[in-house]
Parts: C-alpha cells; structure tokens; sequence
C-alpha cells in the first residue's frame, strides 16, 4: 500500500518541470524576438546615418568644388586682364614704330643727325624702325592685337562672369540634387529621391560669397602689373654732350623716350609711347628753349571716354614751316620748353592718331563676405524614414567647406578665406553647430 501511494504522487508530479520549461522558453522567444527587432532598428539607423553622413559630405564637397571654381575663374580673370595690359602696350609699340618709319623716310629729324648727337646705337636703332613700317596697322581695332584684345574683353564678359553667376546662384540647387543623388544610391529602391523626408535645418550659404566691383581689383592688379616689365615705365632720356649756348651752359640737345602702361580709375587700360628728339635752342625773346621733334607716338585707350592726362593739345600742326615753334607754344599751350621733361609734341599726335580699342573694363568677381571671412561653409541635415516595427527613424548629421592651404605661407602670414587660391576643401562637422571659428589656421 505504501509503494501504490508512493507510485501516485510521483505521478502526480510529473510534467511540472515542463510547464516551467515552457514558460522559460516563452520568455525566452519574446525575449529574441525583441532583441531581433531592436537589432532591425539598430542596423537600419546605423545604415540610415552612415547614408546621411555620406549625404552631407557630398553637399560640402560640391560647395568646394564650386568655391575652388570661383576661385579659378578669378584667378582666370587676372590672367586676361594682365594678357590685356600687354596687348594695349604692344599696340601703343606698334603705333610708334609704324609713325617712326614714317619719320624716318621723311628725315624728319635724319638718321645720321640722331647718330652724330646721341652715338651710332641710336642711330642704328632709328634706321631700324623702317623695318616697322606699316606695323601702325596692328594698332588699329581691326588689326591683330585689337582683335586679339576684343577676344580676351569677350571672353572675361561672356565666358566667365556667366559661368561665375552661373555658379553662385545655382550651388543650392546644385547642392541639394547632388545630396538626394547620393540618398537615392543607398536606397536603390525608393522610386524617386523627392520622397525622401530630407530636411535642411542650417544653411550658412546665404550672403557667404559676394559681388564686388571690379574696380576694387585695381590695386591689386596694378601690384601685379608691376612683376612685368614691359609694362613698367618705359622713360629713358640722353644728352647729347656738347655745349651748345652761352646763356644756358648746363642744357644739352636731348632724346627723350616716354610709355607708360595705366590702368585707370575707371578699370580701363591705356598705353602712351613717344619718342622725340629736343634741340636746344635760344632767342633773345625766351630765352634757351627746346625745339621737339617728334619721332615717333602711339597711344592706345581703350573706351571712348578716355583722355590723355600727359601735356599735350587736341589740333597741333602738321608741320611748323609757317610759323616758329616757340611762339606757338607760347600762344596756344602751357608747355614748358625751357624746362619740361616730356613730349608733348608727340603726345598731341598721338591724340589726333589715337586707336580706341573697345573694352568693358575690370568685371564684376565673387569673393568671400567680408564679415564671414573667420568662418566655415557650414549646413546641417536631418532625415526622418519608416523603420522597423512601425517606428519613425530620425538622423541628423552636418558638414562644412573649409578654406586651408596645403602649406603654410612662407611669410608665415595669417590668410583670411579667400576665392583667389582653390584651397577649399570638406568635412563632417557636429550638428547643431554654425561654422567653425577659422581665426588662427595658418
């Protein structure tokens, strides 16, 4: 009896450890399923940020890339403008010794005269502008370097301040198809890249770059100018070493040789060359004076509205067999003849024989803000998408353009950003920021 109710409630007790067993093996399911679901939404929000992440970038290097272009193009717009400078000073070349052969042949003064004055090398460089006859014609608007000048002017208007403009309006459209792009290559299956809930929470774009006259390029153009030297003064005076008359001892026959390369206020280039020949002279009214001779003149504006700041008068005469040159010099101008250092003979034909070459002047440029020159390029993003288990996926990520040169400056010299160098370059930043401070970068 005792083993029958032994019997009966080890029976009875069993199947309980099942029980158990299946309650530990239901938590442990709900447990999986929960860890598998955090898990789904785990690996899509690492998937969405990394895609986000890859999307900001790619917003930041297109603003570099069209900073780094802004740059070229200035950088371009030099490079025409100095290409100009030396066109106008070839032409104004050109114009002197087309008018020197011309003077030349008609030995107005002669070859040898020069020579016996001021030695055989001038001489011999006089007889040499024969050789340039005609050369006057390529100082026309017609001529080779006039078209050669219209070409660059064309191209720094209708090239480049196009695809400037083009540039600075069209980065935020540009920016934000390129960074939808890139979400849609990480979503190859989302039907269109307009779906995505991609939202711009910051934007440093707006008044970052600015328009600035081209006339503020002009100090730093003339700086330029100044590493060439055929565009510096051309001025060279020699003295012919004879005594020539009792009342003024110390004066001599000279041979003055002027040309000057400008770029004007206005943002226009001209270039003035002359070369005359000065005899000394006297009379018993004025005294000792120089009688000019012109050699040779060229000057070349480039608009209609320049005029010529050197001495000089809009109608000298064609030749002075009627009358005598101090009186008329005397009676129509403010010359100084007794102690001046120009030529302004020469100067005044090359008013009456001017070649106005057409040009726009210095173009409009972009450059940073002055007030946005210590900060970054800077916008940040958020995208929100349907995740697992029914829930809304918000990621957030920023990035920024950054102006750094890859090396130093050898002055060791603190740079502001700037558009004249291409030294922009991207990155991720954190979000929830404005632009990095910039202030101490080297």
């Amino acid at each position: 009896m005792a083993s029958d109710l032994r019997s009966s409630k080890a029976g009875a007790q069993q199947g309980q450890a099942l029980v158990l067993g299946m309650l530990l093996a239901g938590v442990a399911i709900v447990v999986f399923v929960r860890y598998f679901a955090l898990g789904q939404v785990v690996a899509a929000k690492a998937r969405q940020l990394h895609a986000l992440d890859a999307t900001a970038y790619s917003g930041a290097l297109i603003q570099a890339r069209a900073l780094n272009m802004l740059a070229y193009i200035n950088r371009a717009q030099i490079g025409h403008q100095v290409a100009m400078a030396h066109l106008v000073t070839l032409g104004s070349w050109a114009s002197l010794g087309g008018t020197e052969a011309r003077q030349l042949a008609s030995g107005n003064p002669p070859a040898y005269l020069i020579g016996m004055m001021f030695g055989a090398q001038h001489g011999a460089a006089y007889l040499a502008a024969r050789k340039a006859a005609g050369f006057d014609f390529l100082a026309t608007a017609q001529g080779d370097l006039g078209q050669a000048y219209a070409a660059h002017d064309a191209t720094v208007r209708n090239v480049l301040n196009t695809v400037q403009d083009g540039v600075a309006t069209g980065l935020p459209q540009v920016r934000w198809a390129a960074m939808q792009a890139v979400l849609a290559r990480n979503y190859p299956g989302v039907s269109s890249p307009t779906v995505f809930d991609l939202v711009l929470d910051h934007d440093s774009w707006p008044g970052y770059v600015q328009a600035y006259s081209g006339r503020q390029l002009r100090p730093f153009l003339q700086g330029i100018a100044q590493l060439y030297g055929f565009l510096s003064p051309r001025n060279h005076t020699v003295s012919n070493p004879w005594s020539v008359d009792a009342r003024c001892p110390a004066l001599r026959h000279q041979l003055r040789r002027r040309g000057t390369t400008e770029l004007e206020e206005s943002g226009l280039w001209r270039s003035l060359d002359t070369q005359s020949y000065h005899a000394l002279r006297s009379n018993k009214f004025i005294g000792c004076y120089y009688r000019e001779y012109a050699m040779g003149w060229g000057w070349i504006p480039s608009a209609s509205s320049q005029a010529m700041s050197e001495p000089h008068v809009e109608t000298p005469p064609d030749d002075f067999s009627g009358q005598d040159f101090w009186r008329w010099v005397k009676e129509a101008t403010d010359w100084d003849i007794a102690a001046g250092s120009d030529n302004p003979l020469a100067n005044s034909k090359a008013a009456v024989g001017r070649q106005r070459w057409q040009g726009g002047g210095l173009p409009a440029y972009f450059d940073i803000a002055s007030h946005r020159r210590d900060t970054t390029l800077y916008f940040s993003l958020t995208l929100r998408r349907p995740g697992p288990q029914g829930l809304t996926i918000n990621t957030h990520s920023a990035a920024e353009t950054f102006f750094d040169r890859p090396q130093a400056r050898p002055d060791g010299r603190f740079e502001d950003s700037n558009l004249f160098y291409p030294y922009w370059q991207a990155r991720l930043a954190a979000h929830g920021g404005s632009g990095t401070d910039t202030r101490g970068q080297p």
